[in-house]
């Protein structure tokens, strides 16, 4: 596998990916208590592992809990820059597995590879790219993973 770090400006163009290739997505973005509170409550999310302190230091982790949809938001939108930039679509996103907990004050990153690369059948114009994404804290612990379909247009004036 080729590792992949080209610069562009916001996003790739289909024909920008290959069978393969790995992205690794910057900046991490260190998840606050703040982001926590705000996610759950906005999300009617008020399950006490990820709110009260007290109730969390009870359960299985001894500590506040992200919660999970969060997580996978963070590790979507760290991905834009790299995958999904000039989308047309994301067509949709499967097998999302999360593997680890993620705790206040954790640093989320993330890593893409493309699995296939495929050329629309109906329009000439984009294809469909296959990517697994893994998200992992700052010790380098997988705790999310999850692929996607992404609808991205060719490019029609080999711009880069």
């Amino acid at each position: 596998m080729k590792k992949n770090n080209k610069a562009y400006t916001f996003g790739r163009f289909f024909d920008d990916f290959t069978e393969g290739d790995i992205f690794y997505h910057e900046p991490g973005k260190t998840v606050t208590e703040s982001d926590s509170n705000l996610f759950t409550l906005i999300t009617m999310n008020h399950h006490p592992v990820h709110l009260d302190k007290n109730y969390a230091s009870k359960a299985q982790h001894k500590q506040i809990l992200v919660a999970g949809p969060l997580v996978f938001s963070l590790v979507v939108g760290m991905t834009v820059r790299d995958i999904s930039g000039k989308a047309i679509a994301n067509l949709g996103y499967e097998e999302i597995n999360h593997l680890g907990p993620c705790f206040i004050d954790d640093t989320l990153y993330a890593r893409t590879e493309v699995l296939n690369v495929r050329e629309s059948k109906s329009k000439k114009d984009r294809g469909i790219v296959r990517v697994r994404t893994y998200g992992f804290n700052q010790r380098d612990e997988d705790i999310l993973v999850f692929t996607r379909n992404i609808l991205i247009p060719k490019n029609k004036n080999n711009e880069k």
